[in-house]
C-alpha cells in the first residue's frame, strides 16, 4: 500500500498490533527495508501476518473490530492488496 496521509495512518497502526494477536497472528514484516531481485520495483509498504490458519484470518479480517481499523485505513493508504495464503502445516 502507499500511505496518503500518515497521521490516519498511525491511528490504523495503533490498534491492529492487539488485534492481529486476539486473533493468534503475529507479524512477520512490516514495513522495513526491502530489495527487489526480479520483476518491477516494489516501493509499497509490505506487511506480512502469520495467522495459525486460513480460517483464523478470515475471522480476524471479518471482525467487527478489525473492519472499525478498516475505515480507519480507508483514505489514509491506497494500492491495498490483501491476500490469504495457506503455508506450512
Amino acid at each position: 500500500m502507499h500511505i496518503t496521509d500518515p497521521a490516519a495512518y498511525e491511528e490504523y497502526k495503533k490498534r491492529t498490533p492487539a488485534l492481529v494477536q486476539q486473533f493468534g497472528g503475529r507479524f512477520l514484516a512490516r514495513g522495513g527495508k526491502r530489495m527487489t531481485l526480479e520483476g518491477p520495483e516494489e516501493d509499497r509498504r509490505i506487511v506480512i501476518v502469520e495467522f495459525p490458519s486460513l480460517e483464523q484470518a478470515s475471522r480476524f479480517y471479518y471482525s467487527p473490530e478489525y473492519q472499525a481499523a478498516i475505515r480507519l485505513r480507508k483514505g489514509a493508504a491506497d494500492g491495498m492488496e490483501i491476500v490469504v495464503v495457506e503455508g506450512f502445516e
